[in-house]
């Protein structure tokens, strides 16, 4: 099982969480390609950090939207979007190469990844830059959503990623954070759900009931407090239960 964080998400002067703590945990990071948070000098360091360590880069692609963290819906035309994307991939790549490895994967970020989860056409302009830039370069993404259907019409892999922090609805998708409980911190509920997600392919849905997925890479949020500390526990308890860490990419 793969276990990855949002990390680089520091902003000139501006700090967000522990990048080099989660590093020591995590097998891939995907890494803020400066349209929702992380300027170059951060893109720079956290790149040659997961280098030194061996965790596989992947480029968070947003929305151009540092003031809310890329949080907010956009409508972006899907040429423009398709350019976004690629423009991400390639500041990240420069950074990569420097540093002697390779960007790895795309995973959108927020109110992108929500969006890419239900839309058809956005999803369509993501996967379409992912195959020009290169169609081998997998795609993480939830398990069913509209972006692992266009991934895989464009011929580009798609990696099935759960969350152990966030709260699922019913259809699998995930909960939005204006509703309360949709972020989890509770160490010992996040390290059960997590668990019960790798092990058993199944999360108990937010109200009640349960979602079966299947997943090869598992999610902490970078931001989330005490996000080190979390992530830790979420990898000891996935080892205890016998489940091997390895990054998919």
């Amino acid at each position: 099982m793969d276990l990855n964080s949002d990390l680089g998400e520091a902003y000139g002067v501006w700090t967000a969480g522990d990048d080099l703590a989660l590093l020591d945990v995590v097998t891939s990071a995907n890494v803020a390609c400066g349209f929702h948070a992380g300027d170059p000098a951060t893109m720079e360091r956290t790149v040659v950090a997961a280098a030194e360590r061996g965790v596989a880069i992947g480029a968070q692609v947003s929305y151009p939207d540092l003031v809310g963290f890329g949080r907010r819906a956009m409508d972006v035309a899907p040429a423009d979007l398709t350019a976004d994307v690629l423009f991400q991939l390639g500041a990240l790549e420069a950074f990569a190469r420097v540093a002697g490895t390779r960007v790895r994967y795309l995973k959108p970020h927020g109110a992108l990844y929500n969006r890419t989860v239900v839309d058809e056409v956005q999803a369509a302009a993501v996967a379409r830059a992912v195959r020009l830039y290169d169609s081998s370069l997998p795609v993480l993404t939830l398990p069913g959503s509209a972006l692992a259907r266009a991934a895989s019409a464009a011929g580009v892999p798609v990696v099935a990623e759960g969350f152990a922090d966030r709260a699922y609805t019913s259809a699998g998708q995930l909960v939005p954070r204006t509703e309360p409980g949709a972020v989890l911190t509770d160490e010992a509920e996040v390290v059960a759900r997590a668990v019960r997600m790798v092990v058993d392919g199944q999360v108990e849905a937010y109200g009640g009931g349960v979602v079966l997925l299947r997943i090869a890479s598992l999610c902490v949020h970078g931001d989330t407090l005490g996000a080190a500390q979390l992530a830790r526990a979420v990898r000891d308890g996935l080892t205890a239960a016998g489940v091997g860490l390895r990054a998919f990419a």
